[in-house]
């Protein structure tokens, strides 16, 4: 068992680590034998970053060296995807049809939907064992690619505690690859940076969004042209540089109660961080979570009213989770592209398997984030008063694919 004295001496061990971006740099350069990361646009970031971690966190031994290890990942990435395109610059050519972007709070059934779309063969959707690791192109290796099972491993040590489905070839959300430009939320999930969300909220994401449609073009060369299908729920803090990106782009919001949807996220941050830190304050995530997902939806809402509605569809949690197959027919309908029997069905069967599958829990409650229902309330009211009208479609249900007697937090995240 460690003593006080070792831990002390772990955590400034492992903080001479992240002393220095720059050393990261160098120290990525050395392990991929590269050199060129392309547009500086990703270093503020990572300067920002790794000065938080070393002077705000409270990072125990294992967070300092995993987080190290992610930090060199990216790098290290975004060396190889610029080799790539420096040996093959005909990558740049690849068409990216006009993609789907699921634009919504976290914990809204986003997940899920993303599942159950990653069921229909003619669209193309961003997979787990690629997302972090998405050189090399996919094209290029043969027979069973390593990463797969590297990802398998590592999803079946954390699958006790997720808080979302998750397999090794389902989808994935944007995070990493908005990493690539160290503009990401995930970064403030794992550990106590708050110069760095204050930062990142305020921030200009348009060479992130830039740099994941080329990151994209790598992963679809070679392949036949595919829609995309992309989500992560940072998209909705920062519509108007993603829309710079992908200017072609449609979207699909999902609703739920902000009530829930706050808590539940400050609990998964809280999870997320104990591994990394032996400290987590928990109202601070409650305040970083409420000014976050208010403000990111404030965004949304203006981008919406500036013309862009009609690229919206909107789903209400309760209809997902009544009839998910419903749900989605109407959506390809708004899409104009259709739902075959094939799709529909390992629809169904992933609804199901995965139902089966999962455990409802309780929420968490609002006093142990210091935050009230009426602050959640009051800084969502506007939001409130839309969704209304944006889910007040009653749907028919020809197939209805129920899950009775569940907790509809178990199944939906």
């Amino acid at each position: 068992m460690r003593t006080a004295q070792t831990n002390a001496r772990l955590r400034e061990e492992g903080t001479a680590l992240l002393d220095h971006y720059q050393e990261l740099m160098q120290a990525a350069e050395s392990e991929a034998g590269l050199h060129d990361f392309g547009a500086d646009t990703f270093v503020e970031g990572l300067e920002r970053l790794v000065t938080a971690l070393r002077d705000e966190a409270d990072l125990n031994a294992f967070g300092t060296g995993a987080l190290r290890a992610r930090i060199l990942g990216h790098l290290k990435q975004r060396l190889q995807v610029e080799d790539w395109y420096r040996r093959h610059p005909e990558i740049e050519e690849v068409e990216i049809k006009p993609p789907l972007f699921w634009i919504s709070l976290p914990r809204t059934g986003s997940t899920a939907l993303s599942f159950l779309l990653a069921e229909d063969p003619k669209a193309r959707y961003l997979r787990n064992w690629e997302s972090a690791q998405p050189c090399p192109p996919p094209s290029t290796v043969k027979g069973p690619d390593p990463r797969r099972r590297v990802t398998g491993e590592a999803d079946r040590k954390v699958s006790e505690r997720a808080h979302t489905p998750s397999r090794v070839d389902g989808p994935m959300e944007c995070q990493d690859l908005m990493a690539l430009d160290f503009k990401s939320q995930i970064f403030q999930a794992f550990a106590h940076v708050p110069s760095y969300p204050d930062w990142l909220l305020d921030a200009d994401l348009t060479s992130t969004y830039v740099y994941e449609r080329r990151v994209l073009k790598l992963l679809q060369w070679g392949e036949p042209a595919r829609p995309w299908r992309l989500k992560a729920p940072t998209h909705l803090v920062y519509m108007k540089y993603l829309d710079s990106a992908f200017p072609d782009a449609r979207f699909v919001m999902t609703h739920r109660d902000p009530m829930e949807v706050v808590l539940w996220v400050a609990r998964v941050y809280a999870d997320v961080r104990s591994n990394f830190s032996d400290h987590v304050d928990l109202p601070y995530l409650g305040e970083l979570n409420l000014r976050t997902w208010s403000e990111g939806m404030k965004r949304a809402l203006d981008f919406r009213d500036q013309g862009a509605d009609h690229r919206f569809y909107d789903i209400d949690f309760a209809a997902m989770n009544a009839d998910p197959i419903a749900e989605v027919r109407g959506l390809y309908a708004w899409l104009d592209e259709p739902v075959s029997e094939a799709f529909e069905a390992r629809m169904a069967r992933w609804w199901t398997e995965n139902s089966q599958s999962r455990e409802s829990s309780p929420g968490p409650h609002a006093a142990q984030f210091g935050l009230g229902s009426d602050e959640i309330q009051r800084h969502f009211a506007d939001y409130l008063k839309r969704m209304t009208s944006w889910t007040q479609r009653q749907p028919e249900h020809p197939q209805r694919v129920t899950l009775s007697g569940m907790d509809e937090r178990s199944i939906i995240p």
